[in-house]
């Protein structure tokens, strides 16, 4: 009996341990480049440098004035990739110092947040009908 007992504790342990083993997934670790992290980075400051044009007063005004909220607006920026952030950090460069172009860089956040939501991955405006 006693034998028996043992050798099913035994059994059930070694299997279990070999269970876990297959279980566990592996790690991988590969080596990151320079330029891998500069971009990250740059990708990083430049999505902070938008958000940060959305704390302007003038561009809340401007945003409420069109029915946009800056949250939302924020959050829309949160959702773009960061060839977009690029694009538009670069529009950022050559609006003018007081802010006369504004309307532009306003149409082109249109522009970006019509297409998303024709292509359905946002519902902002109530005017794109949905499939």
């Amino acid at each position: 009996m006693e034998n028996s007992t043992t050798r099913f504790i035994s059994r059930t342990l070694m299997l279990s341990v070999l269970c876990m083993s297959l279980w566990t997934p592996f790690a991988q670790a590969t080596l990151i480049s320079s330029e891998q992290i500069a971009n990250i980075q740059t990708a990083q400051n430049n999505r902070e440098r938008v958000r940060e044009f959305f704390d302007r007063a003038d561009v809340q005004t401007q945003l409420q004035a069109r029915g946009i909220s800056a949250d939302a607006a924020k959050s829309r920026v949160d959702m773009m990739t960061d060839s977009e952030i690029a694009s538009i950090n670069g529009h950022l460069d050559t609006l003018p110092a007081g802010g006369v172009d504004i309307l532009g860089f306003f149409l082109l956040i249109f522009i970006i947040l019509l297409i998303t939501d024709i292509l359905g991955l946002t519902h902002v405006f109530s005017f794109v009908r949905h499939r």
